[in-house]
């Protein structure tokens, strides 16, 4: 058999768009290549032959509003095309409605397998290649995805060749001789102005970023605050990068030394994605550079590809969540591609991984403050993410983990996210669903917003403990607590030898507004599943103006200056709150308590009375400024355990 000489197939193979679509027939099915690297040239043409098509299926994944292929799907004239949108989104939002009956909903990790067992059969695919190197290969270039698959498939492969589109390294590559027609058109790529960013984005990113770890791989996507969350990581080190979509800011944090793809564990060294969308400037910085590999969806999007990474961190955002933590998802405006179809992908690749992160971002209102996005029961067709595999849940009031958690749990978290006008509301409705206990109240820390900026983070020797105020999702870490303190430990903190710490009991005693009363905690351990170490609260006296302090550690946390950094806390907040001091009761045998209390930089008055010692001080009466506890190294960070 004679093999060909790709230059002579290639120039065999040229033609003009009208000549080439004359291959497509009416019935049959057309795939068109995906977002940025949509291949407009041929799409326009198809568009304005519409006339000569019947029943002609055109299958795309969502694309940019303003493409031709978007104003097509939305053309009048059915009988000449009708549109399958592979798309796995909750298709609930109004600029999506028109799209809603050709909605074809998958993972896109399963979509190159669609194709390839011809489940569903591809008649012609019109794809857009880079002009072929010196041995005949043309890169699809910012555009990988499904294309590949598409093309393998199809009965027939019509590439525009466009000397703008970037060569992207990677299995990004067709051969010339595996194309059946070239139709030669250079011109510009379709880019991707700056997104829309939630008026909350930057307090959102600035919680995300404190969960991700220096030397762990992301994934983000393209919801409303990628911008956001990029700047929030520029003080990491050492980050890689397996997305569906690589963008400006990700070129941004790799010429920074942000990313670096070191230790990613599979991959390494390379930035991995499936497309590129953004400016001019990322699809120059994308080209013939080694750092950076596109593959096919159904590598980069496989939930046992991304399992095997370090760290694996999933950043998502989703457009509502319930009480239970099910979550609805959909493309925003003028950004079909948003990677809503393979947000649990990644999701559950994450969560496969040993120390993987699936994170997911939710502004607590719509964009004009009208409307809660954490509503009590989402209806079973808007829900894209099950509630079973939420884990980290961001708003911009903090953050919570709701991996192992009861729906009452679930449901005092989410409340907690939500924006405080809607709160009431929502604990009202959450007790007619039956997601909280008859005799459940409404908290004042669930009335009141949280305060992030009292949280800090110290190491003590290889183990982290957080300093932060006290949430409602805290009861039972607070009564195992108190139930693991020392017998001596428990008569210095109630005055009697406790035994009982009934949840009933443990939360009127932890009842915070985090003004009036305010319960700093120190917790060690993982996210959403820490172990409090330590205790302090202060509760207003109001007759005169004065906080009672309290406090308790654990004993292998004792002469460590846990209860210091905690008192810290406590004074500092106090004080901002218009408090005029604080008191302190104790036994005359409580000599910690006592030394304790002498550490802070006010002048101390001590008396008794009734055989009880009474420590007060006035913030306004100073000693020389004290420096906080050093036992250990800080840094300040917001979010939550």
């Amino acid at each position: 058999m004679r093999t060909s000489y790709w230059p002579d197939e290639y120039i065999q193979k040229r033609c003009s768009a009208k000549e080439a679509l004359q291959r497509i027939h009416a019935g049959q099915r057309v795939f068109i290549g995906s977002s940025c690297g949509e291949p407009q040239h041929l799409v326009q043409s198809l568009v304005d032959s519409a006339d000569r098509f019947s029943d002609l299926e055109v299958v795309r994944l969502m694309s940019l509003e303003n493409s031709p292929i978007t104003r097509l799907a939305l053309d009048s004239r059915s009988t000449n095309f009708s549109i399958r949108n592979i798309y796995q989104g909750s298709a609930t939002a109004k600029h999506l409605s028109a799209n809603r009956p050709f909605i074809t909903p998958m993972h896109i990790s399963r979509v190159p397998g669609l194709f390839l067992k011809r489940h569903l059969p591809i008649n012609a695919a019109l794809i857009q290649t880079s002009t072929p190197d010196d041995f005949g290969w043309m890169s699809m270039g910012i555009s990988v995805d499904v294309g590949i698959a598409a093309a393998q498939a199809a009965d027939i492969v019509i590439a525009q060749v466009n000397a703008k589109m970037p060569r992207v390294l990677g299995h990004s590559f067709i051969h010339v001789n595996d194309v059946d027609v070239i139709v030669e058109k250079d011109e510009a790529l379709l880019t991707l102005g700056q997104l829309p960013e939630f008026e909350t984005a930057h307090s959102i990113a600035r919680l995300v970023a404190n969960l991700i770890e220096d030397g762990s791989t992301f994934q983000l996507g393209l919801g409303a605050t990628p911008k956001a969350i990029l700047l929030a990581l520029s003080e990491k080190n050492d980050l890689g990068v397996h997305t569906q979509f690589i963008i400006d800011g990700i070129m941004d944090l790799v010429s920074m030394g942000v990313i670096t793809n070191r230790y990613k564990g599979i991959n390494d060294g390379k930035a991995v994605a499936t497309n590129a969308v953004g400016s001019k400037n990322l699809y120059e910085f994308v080209h013939d550079n080694p750092a950076i590999e596109f593959y096919p969806s159904d590598y980069v999007n496989n939930p046992g590809i991304i399992s095997r990474h370090n760290k694996m961190v999933s950043i998502n955002m989703i457009m509502e969540m319930d009480l239970t933590g099910q979550a609805a998802v959909d493309a925003l405006p003028h950004n079909y591609f948003a990677g809503v179809s393979s947000m649990l992908d990644f999701i559950r690749g994450t969560d496969a991984c040993p120390e993987g992160k699936s994170i997911l971002m939710l502004p607590s209102t719509s964009m004009d403050g009208k409307t809660s996005r954490i509503v009590p029961a989402l209806e079973s067709g808007a829900v894209v993410i099950p509630r079973s595999d939420v884990s980290y849940v961001i708003s911009e009031y903090g953050a919570v983990n709701l991996f192992g958690k009861n729906l009452q749990e679930r449901a005092t978290a989410m409340i907690s996210l939500a924006h405080p006008d809607y709160r009431d509301e929502l604990f009202q409705q959450a007790k007619s669903l039956g997601l909280m206990s008859p005799g459940r109240k409404l908290s004042e820390s669930l009335r009141s917003v949280y305060p992030v900026g009292l949280e800090e983070v110290r190491r003590y020797d290889d183990q982290t403990v957080k300093f932060r105020p006290a949430k409602p999702v805290d009861i039972r870490r607070i009564q195992e607590h108190f139930y693991s303190l020392d017998r001596n430990d428990v008569v210095a903190r109630f005055f009697y030898e406790k035994t009982a710490f009934l949840r009933d009991d443990v939360e009127s005693m932890i009842e915070s507004d985090y003004i009036k009363n305010l319960t700093m905690l120190a917790v060690t351990g993982e996210f959403g599943f820490g172990k409090v170490i330590g205790l302090g609260a202060y509760m207003l006296e109001p007759k005169n103006n004065m906080a009672e302090i309290a406090f308790s550690v654990s004993r292998p946390w004792q002469g460590k200056a846990i209860a210091s950094v905690i008192l810290y806390k406590l004074a500092e907040a106090a004080k901002k709150n218009g408090i005029s001091g604080l008191v302190a009761y104790t036994s005359p045998e409580n000599r910690g308590m006592v030394k304790l209390f002498k550490k802070l930089p006010y002048k101390i008055h001590s008396s008794l009375s009734d055989g009880m010692v009474v420590l007060t001080c006035h913030f306004e009466k100073t000693t020389d400024e004290a420096a906080p506890p050093e036992n250990a190294t800080s840094s300040n960070h917001e979010g939550g355990h």
